[in-house]
């Protein structure tokens, strides 16, 4: 008997979704972008792709062009906070969480030293 076929997102199942993702930003110029596996540590999602933008105008950009272009494939985050100001954006689409930071709200904040447990890869 073969076992059952993973849930997916989309056509493309999280893995997918979160590469789509960070090929969404890197066209935007997103720099350091990182996809984090979590789902091993937390309840809520599978991965965060983590990435930055030099301004807020920036972060700004590459949240509408992610929103766009998902929301174009039928794909709607479950939710989004940050987009008003702008230093961090968070967009929640259940087994994807896309962070978008500013350099300094990066470093502040410090997501990969905190989830430095997850297997991470760095997208180009």
């Amino acid at each position: 008997m073969r076992p059952a076929p993973e849930p997916v997102s989309g056509a493309e199942g999280a893995g997918g979704l979160a590469e789509r993702i960070a090929a969404i930003a890197s066209d935007r110029k997103a720099e350091d972008i990182r996809v984090l596996e979590v789902g091993d540590l937390v309840g809520y999602t599978d991965q965060f792709v983590i990435c930055t933008g030099n301004t807020e105008r920036h972060t700004k950009a590459i949240h509408d062009a992610i929103y766009r272009e998902l929301k174009d494939e039928g794909l709607m985050p479950r939710r989004v906070e940050g987009d008003r100001e702008a230093r961090w954006i968070l967009m929640d689409y259940l087994e994807c969480v896309i962070h978008i930071f500013t350099p300094e709200a990066r470093g502040y904040y410090r997501l990969e030293q905190l989830w430095g447990e997850a297997p991470a890869r760095a997208v180009d």
